[in-house]
Order: C-alpha cells, then structure tokens, then sequence
C-alpha cells in the first residue's frame, strides 16, 4: 500500500484514474484487515489517491462510504486518524453531511449486515485465519459499526433522520443488537452505549417505542464497573432517563437498579469515582418522586453510601477520586436540601445525620483533608447564605437560617469535642484549624482552583450554536430542579466578600470559645499541641476580642523599666499586652525548640496594632532586651515567607537598631571560634543563619536591612577571611571560615540583578586569592577550599551577568588581574602552587566567557600581560646554565661572559617567574581559543612565543632540578602546548616576531626557530621567506649571528655558500681589534665553523685558505693567540676567538682529505700543544665557562690528531711530510699525554661535583678521549708522585704500582669518559705484569713465607669495594632476573667499574703463564657478581 500512495503521488491522474473501477473492493477488503499497520498505510494512501482523482471518486462513494465510515472508528487510533484525515480531504467540514446523505442507505446496509449477519467465520475464512485473530476481527469490526452507526446519527441532516427510521427500527428489532450491551468485550459495550445515547438524541421517538428493550438493557448495566464502558454507559443512563419518562416502568428501581448503584457508590466507584460520581447529581434530579418514596429514606441510604465510599483505602489515596466523592457529596446535599427546604425531617437528617457525621470522618482522617471538603463546605454555606440574603420569602429565609443555625450548634459541638481533650489528637486539630481557616475566608477558593473540564449539562442550560458533534456528546435533560440548582451556584459567585452575618457571629462565637479553652490547657497544663492550635486560631482571627479574652481576668504586669510608648501602647492593646506577658516567656522558655508557630501569634499581635510606627517600637524594644536571636531569625523568616507579614515589619527591619545588633552580632561570630564543641555549633550555627538570611533575601530587589549594615557586615566578614594565612590548619578548621563561605555564598546567589557593592567585590578578591593559592600558604583544609570555591564562582557569575561595560565597572576583575601579575612574577611559585594558581584561573575565565560581554575576557588577559620591558627583566632573570648545551656543541657562540651562579639552594623549588607567567597567560589563551574568542594587539603570538622561550630554557639545561622537569610535564597534562595553541588559533604572524627577536636578540630565540624546524611544527618553504636576503643578516651583530648559527642544520648548500661568500671577505680585512669582534674574525669564523659543521662543505681550496688565513693572523698578531698564558688576565673577547680558531683546526682535520704542507703541520700541532699547555696551568680557572670551553676546545683538538695518527697506515703517511710520523711520536704525543695524564689525576681528585653531564666536567670527555690513544711506553714514563699503600703484597716496581694504585680508584669514578679512558690505560698494563710475578717466584724458594701471586692487590682491593657496592644494588635481586639500572646513576657507574675490573683481572689471568696460572687462580677470591 505504501508502493500505492508513492505511485499515486507520482503518476499522471489519468493514469491514476485507472484504478478507480477496482478500489472500492480492495478498499473495503484490506480497510478491515487484521494488520493495523495494512489498515494505516491503506488510508495514507487512499488520501494521496483523494488528492490525485478529486471529484472522480463520486460515482465510486457509495460502496466505499460504509466501510470508510468504520475506518474512521477504528480501534487503532493511527489508522483512524489517516481514515479522517482522508475524508476531511475528499469533503470539507460543511460538505461531510451531504456526502453521507447521498449515501445513507448503503451505509446502513453495510453497517447493519455486520451487526447482524456477520460471525468470525463469515468475516475469514476458517480454514487459513486462526481462531484467536478471526475473534479478534470480529469484535473489531462489530465495535467500529456501531460507532459508525453513530457517527452516521451525528452527521446526518435533522431532514434525513426520517428515512433511516424504518431500517432502525429493523436493526433494534434484532435480539442480537440488544446482547450488544451485555456482551464480553469492553469496547462493544462502550461502543453500544454511544449508539444508545446517539439513539435518544437523534431519533428519540424510535427508542421510546422501545423501551421496553432500552430500559433494562441500559438501567440495569448500571454496575458496570469497567474503565472503558463506564463514561458512555452513563452517558446513555441520563440519556434513557430524559428521553424514556417511563422507563421505570419496565425495570424495579429498588430491588434491580438502586441496589447495584448502592453497591458501586458503597464501594467508592470501584476506582472510577472520578467518572461517575459527576453523573449523581444529574441522576438523583432525574428520579421521579415515585421512585423515591419514602424520600427521607432514600436520600439518607443514597448519601450514607457516598460516605460509605469515600472511607475505601482506594479513595482516601487517591486525590482525584476523593474530590470526586466530596464534591458528589456536597452536590446531592445542596439538591436536596434545595427541593426539600421546609421538611424538618429532611433538614435535620442532612444536617445532623449526615453533614455533621461527614465533617467529623473527616476530621479525624487526615488523608481525608487532602480532598477540598472544607472548601466545599465553605460553598454550600456560602450558597445558603446568599440565598437566604437575596430570597424574598420570609418562609424560605427563615428555613436557610434555621438550617444554618443548627449547622453551627452541630459543628461547635464536634469542634469543642476535639479541643477539649488533654491529650488532644493530633489530626482533629489540625483539622479543626483547617476548617476554621477556610470557614473564615468571605469567598471560597474552590472555584478558583479547579481547572476547566466538560461538565453535565440540562437541557435548559445548552447554547443553540453548539456543533453537531457536542449535541452528540453532551448529556441533555429537560428538568426545572436543574435550572434551579444552577441559579443557586451562580449566587455563590455574585456573594460579597465580606462574611455574612449568619455566619460572622458564630464562627466568632467558635473562634472565641476554642481560643479560650486552649489558654486554659495551655496556663494549666503548658499543652504544646493547644498552644499549637492557637497559633492557627489567632493566625486567621487576630482581633482585639480575641486577645482580651485571652488575657482573662489577669492585671498588667509589663515591666516598669520599659519606655513610656511601650507601657502606654500595653495599657491600650490587650494583643501587646498578651505579647510582654505571656509570650516573650514562651519564646524564651527553650531556645532551641522550633518555636515557628509562637512566632505565628507575634505577628498576629502585630496585626493588632494601628500602624507599622507602633508595630516597629515593640520590635524595637524587643530586639534589644527581650529576643534571643532565634526567635529574630524565625521572625525574619515569617516575613520572607509572606509578603503580608513583610508589610508588618518592614520599618523594623530597615530600621537602625535591628542592623546595628546585626553587624555587632556578625562581629561576635567573626572573631569568636568554636572552642566549646558541646553546645558552640548549633549556637553559632543559627547566629550564622540569621546573618545569611539578611544578606541574601530581597525584596523587589532590595536588600531585607538598610544597605549601609549589609555593607558594613560584608566588610567583617572581609576582615575575618584577610587573616586566614596567619593561622595553622587546625586553628582555620574550627574558625569561622566555613560559615562565611556559607553566607557569602547565599549573598552571591540571591543576588540577582544587583550591582556588587565595593565590599562584596573586595570580599569576592580575597575569596579568589585564598583559592588561588596552595594549601601550604593558606594553611585552609580541602573541604574548606571547596566551600571557597563554590562561593567566589557564585560571587564571579553574578558578576558577569551584569549589564554594561563590566570591567571598568567591576573592581574585582581589576585587581585580580594585578593580583594575578604580580604573582607570576614575583618568583615565589613552585609547582603545586603554580598548579593551584593555574586550575583557579581556569575556573574564573570559563565563568567570564559566559558574560554577554564578548571583550571581558580579552579585556581580562591583557590586564595580566607584561608589559615588553617587564617581559624583558623576566627574560634577564633567567639563570644563563641553559647556555652550557649549545655552546659546548657549537650551537652557538659567544666571546663575553654573561655567566652567573647556578640555582641557589634556597631557589631549587621556586620557579622563575617567566615561566610561570608563560604559563598562566598560556592557560588563559587556551580558554579563549577554545570559546573563539579573538584577541588583539597580537597578544596571541606574542604568549605563544614567550611559552616557547620557557620551555626552549628547561630543555636546554644540563641536569634540570626535578622541579623544572615537573613543570614541562604539568604543561603537557593541561594541554599547554605549541600545537594546542597553534591548532586553536591563527598564530600566522609568530614566526615573523619570532625571526625578528631571534635576530634582534639572538640566544635562546635562535634556538627556538632551529626547534620548530627539528620538530617539524613549520615546514622550510615557511622559514625560507625570512632568510631570502643573505645580506640583511650583515654587518654581524649577536643576534644575526645566532640566527644564522641555528639555521645552518637546515640550510641548503645554495644558501651556506652565499652566508660564506658573505664572511671571507670580512676574515682578510680585520686588523688586530676587529678579529676578536663579533663583526669581526669572531662571528665570521664561528658562521664558517657553524656551516663545516654540517658537513656540507666540500671546497677543500675553501678549507685551506681559511687555514692559511688564521697562520697569517698568528704571524701578524700572534699575541691574539693564547699560548702558554694566564687566561685569569685574558679578555672574554680573545678566549672566544681562540676557541673559534681551535673548533676549525678540530672540523679541518676531521673533514679536509687533502694533504697539508709542512709548515701548515707545524701550524695546526704546535698551536694545539701550545694550548693544551694553556689548559694544563690554568685548572683553576675551569669554573669560568669560557675557560672551561677553551680547555674542551683545545682536548678536542688534541683527540683528532691522535686519532688521526693512530689511524695512519704506510699507504697514508706517503702523503705526509717526511718526519711528521717520528714527531708526532717523540714530540707532540709525548707532550699531550705528559700534560693530560696528570690532569686527569688533579681533575679527578678536586672534582666535588662527579656528574659527566655537568658543564664543570665537560672537558672530561675529550680529555680521557684523547689519553685513550696514549702508548704504553709513554704510559710507563709518566711522572706521576708515588703512590704507594703500606703493606700492599706486590712483585711490581715502584713506578708501575703507582701508576696501578692512582688509576685502579678512578674505575669508580662517576663519569664514564674516566671509568673508560683508565680501563684502555690499565688494559694496556694488564699483559706486561704477570712477568714481574714469574720473575720473582724462584726468588722465594723453599721459605716459609708465601708469595704474592694474586692479581694485583690494587685491583683486588678495588673489586672488593666493588662486591660491597653491588651487595646493596643486587643483592636482593634473583639470579636469573633482568635489572634495568638507569644509566648514568651511581649504580650504573658501580656495575660498569665492576664488569670492567673483571676484565682487566680476566686480561691479567690470559697473560699469566701456564707455571704461575694456577697459582693465580687459587689466591683470587671465586667472582660474587661477575
């Protein structure tokens, strides 16, 4: 069918018209089908075909109309919406009765044959559907044809009726149409009945000839207690009864029809009060008065079941159901009394049998009050009230009073019945003070409460217009007693608002003699609940009367110290006499105890007063000597509570004495702690609570007190917060922290549409620095930094919700943002502070970002931005060791000394504060990208690079303190990284700014750039664009020359020669003062240095004309060249350039193949043996880094040549000059190793700082580097001290065992370089000792003492330290088990001098000969670690 509709919406109509000859058959087939979903998509697509054919659907109508009238009653309420949709389509509203006019008698046909004829096997087929869905079909199908039979009725012209009466009368011949109503299926019943009903209305005389049939079938299903039969069940009841008058004739109302309705109304409608109970009233009014004789009789059994009903569990949980009750209740009772006003009998059984009994049920169930009935009550009394004011008729006034009378003589009785009790019920009183309550209101509420639903109508009361469908739907009656019923009901509405005096003088009456009763038990037996229960009473009758009464016989007894007004308003009103008398001792008899409904009378005595000036000197006076601050705090809450009572005390509460008690009472609290744990918190807890109160409740936006108190309390509780940091935890644990936070709290929450006074914006700081900082400053416990937390983000989103410019209004986001600066940079930040700091600004710039105000949070973050000389001083404040890296490597280059000293021990957990501004303003720009919000003045790039300039100084370090590692990862887990940064926004101008500081100030920017390009973060093409023109780069300053330092790794061989081409001229041109100048021979040798290190130099010519370049400097101004010299008196400027010449000698030798001259040998070797001699006097003037970085220089130096030496071969000393190999031997080598051999010892012996990565010992590496290549008999020449231990067993001669017992020691040494470089040397040793034990083991002969045949007891004695060392390392670690030992660690220096020594003592075993190994191998102690 789906394929159908697509097709009809599609097709040309011609086409489409095609189909209609053969749509009425599948139409009336698959409209009744067993699938709702076949039956919806039948009637979608019968729409799309309606819209398709229009007006050539007519000829097909009639057979269609039957079966398209039951889609629209279809049980599937889907399917019946598209059937109705469809017809509304094929007819408009004003059509549809035409349309089923023309069709009437087919539709009737179609209908009755399947009412009548049709059964589950005619309807399919038996031998295919099974029987539980051929059922299933059936009672669907009967159910829509009686429904369509209705509808038909509803839509059908009155002119048409007449027609159809004769195949009605055919259809209601049929017994089986009658079984209709006693049939199984709800929805048959419930479809019968609508029919019925539909029946009276449009053919009444038809049901009439039948009523002998209508009668009982539908009077006598009136226990029929289904959800779904039961609204058209009752409908057709009141239908039958207004359109058969004598339908009782052919039923027995009192033994068939009123039992079964006792039964259902006994048994509170069976659940479904709410739909029947609306229909007694119009059911009672239709009875005739032979039915219901004896009348007394009959209405006292009817409204006895009502009250029968209405005590089911069902009804008493269920609100609905019990209003239901109630209101049939009150309803039945007005009719009644109304058609039998004058009949003692009856008014009396009303009144005392039944009303009276009702309330008291009633009273004494509380689930019961929950259903209106006092508000019923209050109507039906009202009613009579108006009606006997209004009614002309003595006789008729004087029945109402007399009924009113013996109403309220009935009701003082069962009211003075409840309160007259020692031990008064709980639930009577309540419902006593309920009662009375809404007895005294002139008008009740109930009209105003209910909510607009269908009501029953009579005959008399239904408008002409109504449509066709509501002249179907609604209950009509022709009945006077309704017309009746209705004018009394609308008397209740036009009643004045003041009580009637029927009703004012009793209830008066009541009030006063429950009041005086309760004073009794109250003065005699201090009864709570009838204290309780005047509270109520004078809450709703507060007079003067009441008070007077009250007070009795008893004289005044006010105390005479009180002022005049006071004593003289006591003399004048007995409700502020009773106030001093008796309840201010009330008030104060038991401060803890809720005292609410005491404090209930005090407003009812404030009533009494004849002006707010009266009401606020009692107040006043009360507040200063009689109120404990309870008693204040439950008066301030009555009064937020209640706009009438707010009226009351208004004047008190902006007054000057409440507020000065206020902010004396907060000083108090502020500066007093809990020390008394047994009664202190629940005595400050209320004191606090008043305070909250005042600050936080408004009224029309307006503070509860004058401004100026709630500013000065504000200001205490600012104070108080201040001197948090002074005390230890314990002591803020127990002060008043936590209640401030509560009250300010409430303060920022309540404050809506207020403008922050400066106080509360002062208050609003110091909560946000007390969460900014960490714990161990603020000395505040975790939950109290919670509370502090929720508080200032309360305080910050009232703020931001301000309208207009928020921050030149709000002085809060002024100084916090200076706060905030002045922080970061003072330097006093470690991590977890940092941390803090961090996470606090995040949650206040996410509380910005919700301001309408899209500037605020640029605004904000340029607040916190240095300035560019602030930036600068940070950038100073740096410690320089980061340069240590980079100029060892030859990164970069400098000829002055800008060194200062290393961390200082006190700083090693404070981080500098330009790592913590890049941070903070890091932060708050990754909250800005991730909200788009844009920022100006290039604030974005400019953060960005000062981040890079933090993180570039921690990774160049050597050995950063762990704080600094600490820092770079907290970065990482808060997502403050470059590409975060760069991915969120557009950063297209920071590699311009950056390449303009990198040439403006060099260092650390160069290194930056030369860091994005290694990490890939901007590609080449990028970076290009900024060195297109080599020659803006000179004349070389600092910064050109680092720039171009840092590019050199990835500058392409075009772009080094131009930088080269650049720099020869400039090295042939400088006399003496220029060559050691940065535009000098100093930063054009360094540029060439920087460009050969990357081996992209080729020109060997090049190569040999810068050497022949520098020989000629060393020939003009040879001075220059620190040989053999003090450097304690060389300038920075020398030692820099010096170290440029060396680097280039080292990367000559290493990457220049062509053979050199003679003379250019003597140049390169006897410079290099000059400096390393430079090197070897001025050790103590290694702490000075450029010194240290000469004497690195000058060993590296030292290390290629002997490596270029040691590696020649007879092919390649044919290239070299003729005595340069015996030179080198006899000369250069042995002065390398004369200098550097004893300058490992001193190094290694005055070293205190043992790290290998420490800038001191950078000149370790190469130095042992070159000593590697030291020969063994230049190693058996040293001129090292004697070292010998006394007692030591050794065959060796003095000068070898000194060598052994100063090298052996240093295998321990914490630097690799040293451990490796003396394991060569010893390794070199190890074959040439055990000769000196064969020597000298005949020697010993046949004597007793034993000879020293152990390996070396240098050795030995090293290896047992060693074994010790490990112990601790390994010893309790399995054998077999992988240990990962992190390198450079002690440890790892431990195992590594143990390994090697076992190799040295293996080496010494393997050289031994075969006559003494045995011996050797028994003295040596069995390997523990090896």
């Amino acid at each position: 069918m789906q394929e159908f509709g697509i097709m009809c919406t599609e097709r040309d109509t011609e086409i489409v018209k095609g189909v209609l000859p053969y749509w009425p058959r599948i139409f009336c087939k698959i409209s009744l089908d067993h699938d709702r979903r076949v039956r919806e998509a039948t009637q979608q697509a019968f729409e799309k075909l309606i819209l398709k054919v229009k007006k050539h659907l007519a000829p097909y109508l009639k057979s269609l109309m039957g079966y398209w009238l039951m889609a629209q009653c279809d049980t599937y309420t889907p399917a019946a919406s598209a059937a109705k949709d469809a017809f509304e389509a094929a007819f408009p509203p004003s059509k549809q009765p035409e349309a089923i006019a023309f069709c009437k008698d087919e539709i009737t046909i179609v209908l009755q044959d399947h009412l009548i004829k049709e059964t589950p096997d005619t309807l399919s087929d038996p031998q295919t559907v099974p029987e539980e869905e051929r059922e299933a079909k059936f009672y669907r199908v009967v159910t829509c044809s009686l429904l369509a039979l209705k509808k038909l009725l509803c839509l059908l012209p009155d002119n048409e009726l007449d027609s159809l009466e004769e195949k009605f009368k055919s259809l209601l011949s049929q017994n089986k149409f009658w079984k209709y109503g006693k049939h199984s299926i709800p929805q048959i019943r419930s479809a019968y009945f609508e029919l019925v009903s539909a029946l009276c209305q449009r053919i009444p005389q038809l049901m009439k000839d039948e009523a002998s049939k209508v009668s009982p079938s539908v009077l006598l299903s009136i226990d029929d207690s289904d959800p779904i039969v039961c609204p058209a069940l009752w409908e057709a009841v009141l239908y039958t009864l207004t359109t058969i008058e004598d339908c009782w004739l052919h039923v027995n109302a009192k033994k068939s029809v009123f039992p079964k309705l006792s039964a259902v109304v006994r048994e509170g409608g069976r659940g479904l009060a709410a739909v029947i109970y609306p229909y007694l009233l119009p059911f009672i009014s239709k009875l005739p008065q032979s039915i219901t004789d004896p009348k007394l009789d009959f209405f006292k059994n009817f409204l006895t079941s009502l009250i029968v009903g209405l005590s089911t569990e069902r009804i008493k949980t269920s609100f609905s159901e019990c209003s239901a009750v109630i209101s049939a209740f009150f309803e039945c009772l007005r009719f009644i009394m109304q058609q039998n006003l004058g009949e003692k009998e009856i008014e009396e059984m009303l009144v005392n049998d039944q009303l009276i009994p009702f309330i008291d049920a009633v009273l004494k169930d509380s689930k019961l009050q929950d259903g209106q009935l006092f508000n019923h009550l209050a109507e039906t009394l009202n009613s009579w009230e108006a009606k006997a004011d209004m009614e002309k008729d003595d006789k008729t006034v004087h029945n109402l009073e007399k009924v009113l009378l013996n109403f309220w003589e009935r009701l003082s009785e069962i009211c003075v019945e409840k309160i007259n009790e020692p031990e008064a019920d709980l639930k009577s009183v309540l419902g006593v003070s309920n009662l009375l309550q809404v007895l005294q209101k002139p008008k009740s509420s109930l009209k105003s409460n209910k909510k607009k639903v269908s009501k029953v109508r009579f005959a008399d009361e239904m408008p002409e217009s109504n449509k066709e469908n509501e002249k179907c739907v609604s209950s009509e009656g022709e009945n006077s007693e309704g017309s009746e019923l209705v004018a009394e009901l609308s008397l209740t509405h036009n009643c004045s608002d003041v009580i009637s005096p029927l009703r004012k003088k009793p209830l008066e009456d009541l009030v006063c003699k429950l009041a005086e009763m309760s004073i009794n038990y109250v003065n005699e037996q201090k009864s709570e609940q009838h204290l309780r229960f005047l509270s109520t009473l004078l809450n709703s009758f507060s007079s003067t009367q009441v008070f007077k009464m009250l007070l009795g016989d008893e004289k005044q007894s006010v105390v005479k110290a009180k002022p005049p007004e006071i004593t003289k308003l006591a003399q004048k009103n007995p409700a502020v006499q009773f106030l001093y008398q008796k309840l201010i001792g009330w008030l104060n008899e038991d401060p803890k105890k809720d005292a609410g409904f005491l404090v209930d009378i005090l407003y009812s005595a404030l009533r009494c007063c004849d002006d707010n000036m009266e009401r606020k000197d009692v107040l006043d006076d009360l507040t200063k000597v009689d109120l404990n601050w309870n008693s204040v705090l439950q008066i301030i809450e009555k009064a937020c509570s209640s706009s009438d009572k707010h009226a009351l005390v208004t004047p008190w509460l902006k007054g000057d004495i409440l507020g000065e008690e206020l902010v004396t009472l907060a000083e108090h609290l502020c500066n007093k702690h809990l020390e008394s744990k047994g009664s202190s918190e629940s005595y400050f807890s209320e004191r606090w609570t008043l305070l909250s109160l005042v600050l936080s409740q408004h009224v029309k936006d307006d503070y509860l007190i004058g401004e100026v108190y709630v500013e000065r309390i504000i200001v205490k509780l600012h104070e108080t917060l201040s001197k948090t940091e002074t005390l230890t935890e314990a002591e803020n644990n127990d002060s008043s922290v936590s209640f401030i936070c509560d009250v300010a709290y409430n303060y920022f929450s309540s404050a809506k549409g207020c403008l922050l006074m400066p106080s509360s914006e002062d208050l609003l700081l110091t909560l946000f620095q007390l969460c900014a900082q960490s714990k161990e400053k603020t000395h505040l416990p975790d939950f109290l930094i919670c509370k502090l937390k929720n508080t200032w983000l309360s305080g910050v989103n009232l703020l931001v919700h301000q309208t207009g410019s928020i921050y030149k209004q709000s002085t809060f986001l002024h100084l916090s943002a200076l706060w905030l600066k002045n922080q970061v940079q003072s330097s006093s930040l470690d991590i977890k502070s940092l941390q803090v700091l961090l996470s606090t600004v995040d949650d206040l710039l996410n509380a910005l970002v919700e301001s309408e105000d899209t500037y605020l949070l640029g605004v904000y973050i340029g607040s916190v931005m240095p300035n560019n000389s602030e930036w600068e001083k940070m950038r100073q404040s740096l410690p320089i060791q980061w340069l240590h890296r980079p100029l060892l490597e030859g990164r970069l280059s400098l000829n002055y000394e800008c060194f200062k000293t290393d961390f200082k021990e006190q700083d090693t957990k404070k981080l500098p504060s330009h790592l913590c501004t890049s941070a903070l303003l890091s932060k708050m720009i990754l909250v800005a990208l991730k909200k788009e919000i844009v920022l100006e003045n290039n604030e974005l790039e400019k953060i960005i690079a000062e981040l890079l300039y933090s993180l570039q100084w921690c990774e160049e370090l050597d050995n950063p303190p762990i704080f600094l590692t600490g820092f770079c990862e907290m970065l990482q887990k808060m997502n403050i990284t470059y590409d975060n940064l760069c991915g969120l926004g557009n950063t297209s101008g920071l590699l311009q700014l950056l390449f303009n500081r990198s040439r403006e100030n060099g260092t650390l920017w160069s290194l930056i750039i030369a860091k994005l390009i290694l990490s890939r973060s901007v590609s080449s093409d990028e970076v290009k664009r900024h060195y297109r023109r080599k020659e803006c780069f000179f004349p070389l300053t600092e910064g050109n020359m680092h720039t171009i330092q840092s590019l050199c790794p990835f500058l392409s061989k075009e772009d080094k020669k131009e930088f080269i081409a650049q720099c020869i001229p400039a090295l042939l041109a400088w006399t003496k003062e220029d060559l050691c100048s940065t535009n000098g021979g100093f930063g054009h040798l360094a540029i060439f240095n920087s460009c050969l290190q990357t081996r992209s130099i080729d020109d060997e010519e090049l190569l040999h004309g810068i050497l022949k370049i520098l020989i000629s400097w060393k020939k003009d101004h040879e001075d220059i060249f620190l040989f053999s010299c003090n450097l304690s008196e060389v300038s920075p400027e020398i030692l820099g350039v010096n170290i440029e010449i060396i680097r280039f000698l080292s990367l000559f030798l290493k990457y220049c193949s062509s053979p050199l001259a003679e003379s250019e040998w003597d140049f390169i070797m006897c410079s290099m043996l000059a400096w390393l001699e430079t090197t070897s006097e001025n050790q103590a003037l290694y702490s000075v880094p450029l010194v240290q970085l000469f004497a690195c220089v000058s060993c590296d130096l030292a290390c290629e040549l002997s490596a270029f030496f040691d590696s020649t071969t007879l092919d390649t000393t044919g290239n070299l000059p003729v005595n340069l190999i015996s030179e080198w031997k006899e000369f250069f080598s042995q002065g390398i190793h004369s200098l550097l051999l004893p300058l490992l010892v001193n190094v290694t012996g005055e070293s205190k700082d043992t790290s290998e990565t420490s800038f001191h010992n950078a000149m370790l590496k190469p130095m042992c580097e070159t000593l590697t290549y030291i020969p063994k008999d230049q190693l058996l020449s040293h001129k090292l001290p004697a070292r010998l231990v006394a007692g030591q067993k050794t065959n060796l001669p003095e000068y070898l065992q000194t060598l052994l017992n100063t090298l052996v020691p240093l295998l321990l040494f914490r630097a690799r370089p040293v451990q490796i470089a003396v394991y060569h040397m010893l390794y070199k040793l190890m074959p040439e000792l055990p000769q000196y034990d064969q020597d000298n083991l005949k020697s010993y002969g046949d004597e007793e003492e034993e000879p020293a045949l152990s390996p070396p007891a240098a050795l030995m004695s090293l290896l047992s330290t060693q074994e010790d060392l490990l112990e601790n390392v390994l010893g309790c670690i399995p054998v077999g088990q992988i240990v990962t030992i992190k390198p450079l660690s002690e440890d790892f220096c431990y195992v590594l001098g143990y390994l090697l020594t076992w190799k040295l003592i293996l080496t010494f075993f393997k050289a031994a000969s075969s006559q003494i190994s045995p011996e050797l191998t028994s003295a040596a102690n069995p390997p523990l670690f090896c």
